[in-house]
């Protein structure tokens, strides 16, 4: 897998992080349940797979159980990070009604306790496989499987895509590249979240400065 912080060097400022990332998720967790959370950005310009595929990594290393779901129908890259085939994946299992006690076609990533629900072979009509009654249904068996299922998504302004998995899931973490993100597109995005009633669990800010890759911001 390529180049993952939190892998190569879990002692850096950008790891530790995305540990205090992991640590302030959990106390949210405190408030309500918290078992799938997305984790999107604003815009194209962040790099918020690699994001989530940090995250998952220090919630492992912490002792959960993670399962990473690229729903990132129209540019996956969950699977390029961690060194994967994508043959099989989100969109074959939700393609069609599956069978009873049908498994979702998982892979171990290498990294312990870390499981990947590939995004599958592009389909033509993102939104369609993602229907509110597939992917709730998809969700409810999902979470039975993990502790945290981390699920991957467009940006939010891009397309519809990231607004049909933020009113499924347990909780959100919008994510904002400093120095390229607006300011005003970052509360449009915020204002979409609200409109399909996410719980915004918060929005951080990547890239800040040359020491860290994470920082607090409000919105």
């Amino acid at each position: 897998m390529t180049n993952l912080i939190s892998l190569t060097d879990p002692r850096s400022p950008a790891a530790e992080a995305y540990q205090s990332l992991r640590t302030n998720i959990e106390f949210a967790r405190l408030e309500q349940p918290l078992h799938s959370l997305l984790v999107t950005s604003v815009d194209a310009d962040t790099d918020k797979s690699r994001a989530l595929a940090n995250l998952a990594v220090v919630m492992a290393q912490a002792g959960d159980r993670v399962l990473v779901v690229d729903g990132d129908l129209r540019r996956p890259q969950q699977h390029e990070i961690f060194g994967l085939p994508n043959q099989q994946g989100l969109t074959t299992w939700l393609a069609g009604e599956p069978a009873a006690g049908e498994q979702p076609p998982l892979q171990k990533t290498g990294v312990e306790r870390v499981q990947l629900l590939p995004a599958g072979p592009a389909t033509a009509h993102p939104a369609t496989i993602l229907s509110t009654k597939r992917l709730a249904g998809a969700l409810g068996e999902l979470r039975e499987l993990a502790d945290y299922v981390l699920c991957d998504a467009p940006p939010v302004l891009a397309v519809t895509d990231a607004a049909l998995w933020a009113s499924q899931v347990d909780g959100v973490i919008l994510l904002i590249n400093a120095g390229s993100t607006r300011r005003e597109h970052a509360q449009r995005a915020k204002q979409i979240l609200e409109k399909v009633h996410a719980r915004l669990i918060g929005a951080v800010l990547l890239n800040a400065d040359r020491d860290a890759v994470l920082s607090g911001y409000q919105l």
